[in-house]
């Protein structure tokens, strides 16, 4: 199975080698970084190292990255697709074990869950208002899609070909409510999503949205989840849960 490791990349010129010479050789076939317009040295250091590379020639936006990395390893025909954030936060050795259980067959959506324990969180350098505010919002997310899981809101993911075929994941948002309205959309259409714990890497050169984004998020992220209730009512229908 082809499995191609895809970074949405803004700025990272720090962190993006640790987090690349951290992934075990040979598990991945290519590394796709997706440049949003740095104005560093990102896209110079991904091509030293020897990464596929596409430049956004202006910024726009972490959902619309994401988009161009799904389309592209799509189109380079992964069987798997694993994403990271290049900023450090999150341990890309595990990468392994995220995609295990896809390619046997047991899920088809993978997360690497940053909440295994509220003290670990914080001393991982976890801002005390975002460890409340992902417990808040993951609280109300299994409870309205009958899920159980501990994070829905972190940067380490992975999917098989068919999930990314079938979701409308084109009709997303491009800003930072993408990631959920992702999971949202596996809930809908059926897919079984599985999660491990990583560790909790929070440092001064870590990607972090600021106070006033993350509440916009936030509520985005409420308002996903009650369309989709909507939708499943048959009250409305919303173009993020129709094929």
């Amino acid at each position: 199975m082809k499995v191609i490791a895809v970074m949405p990349a803004y700025n990272a010129e720090r962190t993006l080698e640790p987090t690349y010479r951290d992934i075990p050789p040979g598990i991945v076939d290519e590394i796709i970084l997706v440049d949003d317009a740095s104005t560093d040295k990102t896209v110079e250091i991904a091509e030293k190292l020897g990464l596929t590379v596409v430049r956004h020639p202006v910024n726009r936006g972490y959902g619309a990255n994401q988009k161009t990395c799904y389309r592209l390893a799509l189109e380079k025909g992964a069987d798997i697709i694993v994403m990271i954030h290049p900023d450090y936060q999150y341990d890309s050795r595990l990468i392994i074990y995220i995609i295990g259980l896809l390619k046997e067959g047991f899920l088809d959506v993978m997360l690497g869950s940053r909440i295994r324990s509220r003290k670990e969180a914080l001393q991982g350098g976890m801002p005390l208002y975002k460890y409340f505010a992902n417990r808040t919002l993951t609280f109300i997310e299994n409870i309205s899609l009958g899920m159980n899981l501990s994070e829905w809101h972190t940067g380490f993911r992975a999917f098989t070909r068919k999930v990314l075929e079938t979701i409308p994941w084109q009709n997303n948002s491009d800003d930072f409510v993408f990631d959920s309205q992702v999971l949202v959309q596996c809930v809908a259409f059926g897919f079984r999503i599985g999660e491990i714990p990583v560790p909790v890497r929070y440092h001064e050169t870590s990607s972090s949205i600021n106070f006033r984004r993350s509440l916009k998020y936030g509520i985005q992220t409420i308002i996903t989840v009650f369309k989709f209730i909507l939708h499943r009512m048959h009250i409305i229908k919303c173009k993020l849960f129709i094929k």
